[in-house]
C-alpha cells in the first residue's frame, strides 16, 4: 500500500508564529505516520516542517526548485531536484493527499490555487487569503480554515479518511 503524503506549503521567510505552526505539522504529519512533503528549501516554512517531521522520526521529500540537490532542507530523505523554479508547486500538490498552507506569498497562493483547481483538499493553517479567491479556485473547492497545528492534524485526518487513505 502507497504511504499518505501531506504536503506542507508556506513562504520562504516566515516570522516566528509562522514558523513554530510549521514545525509542529510536521511533527503532526510524522506523528500519525504520514509522509511530509515540502518545497524543500533550506528556510522559511519548508526547513521548519522538515526540522519537527525529522526530529519525530518521520519520513520526509523536498521537491526542489532548482537542480542543486545540495540546498535541501537538513533533514530531507528524499530530495527531488527539479530546476523547473515554481512550475515544480504542481509536482508538490499533485504528489500530496492533502495540503497544509501556512503564511507565504505568491508561491503559497499558487499551490493552494492548483490544490483546489486539481481536487486536493487545502488545510489553511492559520492563513486565509480569502473566501473569493478560495472559491474561485474551483467549482467544489475543499478547504478548511484551522487556527492551530492540533487542529490542522484532525482536519488532514478527516479529509484522509473521506479519501479512503485515514
Amino acid at each position: 500500500m502507497r504511504k499518505t503524503i501531506v504536503g506542507v506549503m508556506g513562504g520562504c521567510t516566515a516570522d516566528e508564529r509562522t514558523t513554530e505552526n510549521a514545525r509542529e505539522m510536521g511533527r503532526l504529519i510524522a506523528e500519525n505516520g504520514w509522509v511530509l512533503l515540502s518545497g524543500g528549501r533550506a528556510f522559511g516554512v519548508m526547513q521548519a516542517s522538515v526540522t519537527g517531521a525529522h526530529a519525530a522520526g518521520g519520513f520526509t521529500i523536498g521537491v526542489l526548485y532548482d537542480d542543486d540537490r545540495d540546498a535541501g532542507a537538513q533533514g530531507l530523505d528524499i530530495v527531488i531536484p527539479t530546476g523547473m523554479g515554481a512550475g515544480r508547486n504542481v509536482i508538490n500538490v499533485l504528489s500530496s493527499d492533502v495540503v497544509v498552507a501556512c503564511r507565504g506569498t505568491g508561491g503559497t497562493t499558487s499551490e493552494i490555487a492548483l490544490a483546489l483547481r486539481f481536487g486536493r483538499p487545502v488545510v489553511l493553517l492559520d492563513f486565509n487569503p480569502g473566501e473569493a479567491f478560495l472559491d474561485s479556485c474551483s467549482a467544489n473547492p475543499q478547504y478548511s480554515l484551522a487556527s492551530t497545528p492540533a487542529e490542522a492534524a484532525e482536519m488532514v485526518a478527516s479529509y484522509l479518511k473521506e479519501l479512503g487513505r485515514g
